[in-house]
């Protein structure tokens, strides 16, 4: 499970992240990538941790394999949260295919689009 300090909650966050982020897409989702953001909300931080947030519509499928999707995305994210420079917004928008998807697609899907953003790769 993603810490606490780790989750995207707020709509402004989310909207920031995607609006004025990178992005990358790949066959069973898309990561928005705000780098180094930093937190408007935070009291007096001097480096605000990185935070994720996930959008899965129901396009993805019925509840319980959108439950599934964020559970099997926020387990990916935690153990990649520590590769962002701090105070950066992630959102990972989860596409119809995602939940089709087995947990190792997923984690290569999240991998690679991680790689472009953070490497710097051409779109």
């Amino acid at each position: 499970m993603l810490p606490t300090e780790n989750r995207l909650r707020r709509r402004e966050d989310f909207a920031t992240a995607v609006r004025r982020g990178r992005r990358a897409g790949r066959p069973t989702l898309v990561v928005h990538l705000r780098s180094g953001a930093t937190d408007p909300h935070a009291p007096g931080e001097s480096a605000p941790p990185t935070r994720a947030g996930f959008v899965v519509s129901k396009a993805v499928g019925g509840a319980v394999v959108r439950n599934a999707v964020k559970r099997r995305l926020r387990h990916l994210m935690r153990d990649r949260v520590g590769l962002f420079p701090p105070g950066s917004l992630v959102v990972v928008r989860a596409l119809p295919g995602s939940g089709d998807a087995d947990h190792a697609q997923l984690a290569r899907d999240l991998d690679t689009a991680l790689e472009r953003l953070l490497g710097g790769g051409t779109r």
